[in-house]
C-alpha cells in the first residue's frame, strides 16, 4: 500500500487507497451503514424521489403534466438501457475488481466476481438522476447529489476504482440525455392517452385538476367574458 502511494505512478489507484482508507479508520457500525447505503439505500432514495416527483406533478395538474410524467417514466427506462449498454463494455474492457489486483483494501462487500469497469451502480443512479433532472429541476438536483455521493461510496467500499465510477456517470448521463428526445417522442403520446382514460387517468393528473373536461371544468376566458357582460349591463 505504502509503495503504491509513494510511487505516484497511478493516480487512480492512489485515490482508491485514499478513499478506501477512510473505511479502515471508521468504526465497524459506520462501515455497515455505508455498505447498506452504497448497495441499496441511495438507489432506493432516488426511486422514492421519482415517485415523490410523480405525486407532486399529478396533484398539481398542470397542462404539461403528461410530458412531465413521460419524462419520469423515462428515468428508470434510461437506467435499464444504460445497464444493457454497459454489458458489452464490461466484456470488452475486462477490468478486474480492485481488491483482486491490490492488497490492503478494506472490502465492505464480498462476493463481487464480475468486472469492475463500468460501475453498474454509478450508471444506474446517474441515469435516473439525469432523467429526473430533465423532468423536474429541483428533484433532479437532489438526485444528482445523491448519485455523486453513491459513486464515492462505491470507492469507499473497495469494490470500484474512481474511474469505474466516472465512467458510469458518463454512460448514465449520455444514455439519459442523448436518447431523451426519442424517448419523449414515443412516451408522451402514450401518457396523453393514459391521461384521457377514465379509469387510469389519475396516474397522470389528479381528478378535478388542470381543467379536465366534465363537472367543475373551467373554460379559459369564460369568467372574464361574464364579468365584462355584467359591466356592460351596469
Amino acid at each position: 500500500m505504502a509503495g503504491l502511494a509513494e510511487s505516484g505512478s497511478n493516480p487512480d489507484v492512489d485515490l482508491l487507497y485514499d478513499i478506501n482508507g477512510l473505511a479502515k479508520d471508521a468504526p465497524g457500525w459506520f462501515d455497515r451503514v455505508m455498505e447498506f447505503v452504497g448497495e441499496y439505500g441511495l438507489l432506493l432514495a432516488i426511486v422514492l424521489l421519482v415517485v415523490w416527483c410523480w405525486w407532486t406533478v399529478r396533484r398539481r395538474g398542470d397542462e404539461d403534466a403528461a410530458s412531465s410524467v413521460a419524462a419520469l417514466v423515462w428515468a428508470p427506462l434510461a437506467a435499464g438501457i444504460a445497464v444493457l449498454v454497459n454489458v458489452p463494455i464490461r466484456g470488452f474492457v475486462e477490468r478486474p475488481r480492485p481488491f483482486l489486483d491490490h492488497q490492503g483494501l478494506e472490502v465492505l462487500v464480498s462476493g463481487k466476481t464480475d468486472y469492475s469497469f463500468v460501475s453498474d451502480h454509478a450508471t444506474i443512479v446517474m441515469a435516473m438522476a439525469v432523467g429526473l433532472f430533465v423532468a423536474h429541476r429541483k428533484f433532479g438536483l437532489v438526485a444528482l447529489v445523491l448519485a455523486v455521493f453513491g459513486g464515492f461510496i462505491r470507492v469507499y467500499m473497495g469494490v470500484h476504482y474512481p474511474t469505474d465510477v466516472v465512467g458510469g456517470f458518463a454512460l448514465g448521463t449520455a444514455v439519459a440525455l442523448l436518447l431523451s428526445p426519442v424517448a419523449m417522442a414515443l412516451l408522451t403520446p402514450v401518457v396523453r392517452a393514459v391521461e384521457r382514460s377514465a379509469r387510469v387517468g389519475w396516474l397522470v393528473r389528479a381528478r378535478g385538476r388542470g381543467g379536465v373536461e366534465g363537472e367543475g371544468a373551467v373554460i379559459p376566458g369564460a369568467r372574464r367574458e361574464q364579468a365584462s357582460e355584467r359591466d356592460l349591463a351596469a
